[in-house]
């Protein structure tokens, strides 16, 4: 997966030119600023196409692993796919179904699985990423319907494969706005798993855990703040910013509970 090489082959460019430069002590300045400033270039290009937080598949792994039941009916409706007409609003619920999608895989409900990837079909086609969710996806989702692990991977490669067509085709923003909605729908679903969340052992510490992703990413938005369509998302999550920015290092049952609300608060307006 594309963080995870990132994450190793960043180092290794950086060491790489530190040892050059070191061996090469007659270099000038001007030549080691050169070598920094080819460092920096890779670095922005491995992170522009690099998948920036945990795939809502990461994060329903998690969510399954508390043997938590399958809910029918808390997920976006697929019927839903008609109403999005724009493309903001098209990049944001592909997200949201990807959500959906991982829901359905993670928990082997396979009619719900062909629901989810037709309307995510239905989107791409709009966007013009059809090839990124063609039948091959579904015969990966197939084959692996018994290892969870392997699960995560495919629909992450996917998720990954979306993100950079995006990035590639100067549309970051979209790529911004698929991940976003991507990461409120895992939220929502976390923490409608059960009528109260806050009894089940260990939805603390995986809602705790995506304060870090959130903060990740308001900050790799700021370089578009100001666009538009993404100020405006952005805008749209306030109310979990402002319940994120009270919390301390565990949760009360108030706190779950004030999570849960803004959840739906922010949802509601993304899905409409």
């Amino acid at each position: 997966m594309k963080r995870f090489i990132a994450v190793f082959i960043l180092p290794v460019v950086i060491l790489s030119m530190a040892g050059v430069t070191s061996c090469k002590s007659c270099k000038n300045q001007e030549q080691k600023k050169f070598e920094l400033d080819q460092v920096k270039t890779i670095e922005n290009e491995i992170e522009s196409n690099v998948y920036p937080l945990p795939t809502s598949a990461e994060v329903i792994k998690m969510l399954s692993d508390l043997d938590v039941g399958y809910i029918f009916g808390i997920s976006n409706p697929v019927e839903n796919t008609k109403k999005y007409f724009k493309n903001t609003a098209r990049a944001i619920n592909m997200g949201v179904f990807g959500a959906d999608l991982s829901y359905a895989t993670l928990y082997n409900m396979q009619q719900e699985v062909i629901n989810y990837l037709d309307a995510i079909r239905s989107l791409a086609a709009d966007l013009n990423m059809s090839q990124i969710y063609d039948a091959t996806l579904y015969d990966r989702i197939k084959q692996n319907y018994d290892y969870k692990d392997r699960l995560v991977e495919v629909l992450t490669d996917a998720f990954d494969a979306t993100y950079t067509y995006l990035s590639d085709n100067d549309q970051q923003p979209l790529a911004l706005l698929v991940v976003g909605g991507a990461w409120v729908e895992g939220m929502y679903l976390t923490t409608h798993v059960s009528e109260a969340a806050y009894q089940v052992a260990g939805i603390s510490k995986n809602l705790l855990e995506q304060k870090s992703s959130f903060e990740v990413y308001l900050e790799i938005t700021k370089p578009y703040e100001d666009d538009p369509i993404v100020s405006e998302f952005v805008k749209k999550l306030d109310p979990i910013k402002k319940v994120y920015e009270g919390l301390d290092t565990s949760l009360t049952q108030k706190d779950i509970m004030d999570i849960t609300k803004a959840m739906e608060e922010v949802r509601s307006l993304i899905v409409q």
